[in-house]
């Protein structure tokens, strides 16, 4: 049955308070999966969806090493990591400061090192895990905009098939790649331009976290058993024509 498609497996799912991350948390739980959340910071949304969901949760900074160690030291075997903490900020290329640079690259590059590092090895001496990574629509080159936040995710995506390369057969490595998702962030960083992308995806509608969330929950499923190292794009068809 699709609702126990999880059924057995514990999943932690980063910055998992709200947006893609929380819409993630909920569908897992929904197929059956015991649930891991994780936030920054022990914020009201992170208590109050772990209440909904009566999961555990964790809290640290990502890009803190340490902290992501002693974040995790209780949790025992995890059988699916998704990386999904990050920030999305809204600057043109002479905006970005060097701070801005290091701060993006940190959240969304070394958070998804700190964390896989942190699972990975436990997950390949007992020869099963999966790692699943988002990265963006934003780090195809067809696809203008947003370049720190691009370039970033662009790594995330190299970083999937290198991981997937050196941790086969066992641990199986992949991303899933949305485009325009109905998120508080996207609203907060809705402009002509990006209202103009919109109105030229295919389908005519941004997607809403759920519908990612199925494709991320297919790849920490038994049913992807045959698929590392992808990139799969979630994009209502944005990037036909690119």
């Amino acid at each position: 049955m699709l609702t126990e498609m999880l059924q057995g497996k514990r999943i932690l799912i980063t910055g998992s308070s709200r947006g893609i991350g929380a819409a993630i948390a909920r569908l897992a739980k929904q197929y059956g999966a015991e649930v891991i959340l994780h936030g920054k910071t022990e914020s009201n949304a992170l208590i109050n969806l772990a209440q909904e969901l009566n999961s555990k949760y964790i809290f640290c900074d990502v890009i803190d090493e340490v902290a992501v160690t002693s974040a995790i030291t209780n949790l025992g075997n995890v059988d699916v990591l998704v990386n999904n903490a990050g920030i999305n900020p809204s600057k043109t290329f002479v905006q970005l400061t060097n701070e801005d640079w290091r701060s993006i690259f940190e959240i969304n590059v070394m958070g998804t090192v700190n964390f896989s590092r942190a699972f990975i090895s436990n997950m390949s001496d007992k020869k099963r895990g999966k790692v699943i990574n988002i990265a963006s629509i934003k780090a195809y080159n067809s696809v203008s905009g947003k370049p720190s936040y691009a370039a970033s995710k662009a790594a995330v995506m190299r970083i999937t098939s290198s991981m997937a390369e050196e941790f086969a057969p066992h641990v199986l490595v992949n991303a899933v790649a949305p485009g325009f998702t109905q998120t508080e962030m996207t609203q907060s960083t809705l402009s002509p331009k990006i209202q103009k992308q919109i109105d030229s995806i295919p389908l005519k509608r941004m997607a809403q976290p759920k519908e990612i969330a199925e494709t991320v929950l297919f790849l920490a499923s038994d049913r992807s058993s045959y698929i590392t190292g992808q990139t799969i794009l979630v994009d209502g068809g944005y990037t036909i024509n690119g």
